[in-house]
């Protein structure tokens, strides 16, 4: 019988490889949801110790939901736009600068927002990057 939890983080691993960010970024959390398990990527930024939703999937178990989550990566990924959205902490001085890839602006929202006060911080601008 092949070992589940040693496969889940040869699939974890992967993902952070190719995402080029190493287990001190990367966030795996799994929920059990009626019956189904959810996957949310969280990446951590150490410059302004933040936290953002990378992507969000469904799967059977842990195992489905990540294999799912590594063909997003792999596939579709480096297909969505690039959005740079500028912003400040409510209370403090520096001005933030973050990077997302999205289908839409308010996808954007949704990762910058994701489990957090919307009014505990201020966008000062989202912009849509050129393509390369």
């Amino acid at each position: 019988m092949v070992d589940n939890n040693h496969n889940l983080r040869e699939v974890e691993a992967k993902i952070g490889d190719i995402l080029g960010l190493g287990k001190d970024h990367l966030v795996f959390s799994y929920k059990a949801v009626n019956d189904v398990t959810q996957l949310d990527i969280i990446t951590l930024n150490p410059r302004h110790d933040q936290s953002f939703l990378f992507h969000s999937v469904k799967g059977l178990d842990k195992l489905e939901a990540a294999s799912k989550l590594l063909e997003y990566v792999q596939l579709h990924y480096q297909k969505e736009d690039s959005y740079t959205l500028q912003w400040i902490k409510i209370g403090e001085q520096n001005l933030h600068t973050s990077y997302f890839r999205a289908k839409n602006i308010y996808q954007v929202l949704d990762k910058f927002y994701f489990e957090r006060d919307v009014n505990s911080y201020r966008i000062y601008s989202i912009s849509l990057n050129p393509m390369s």
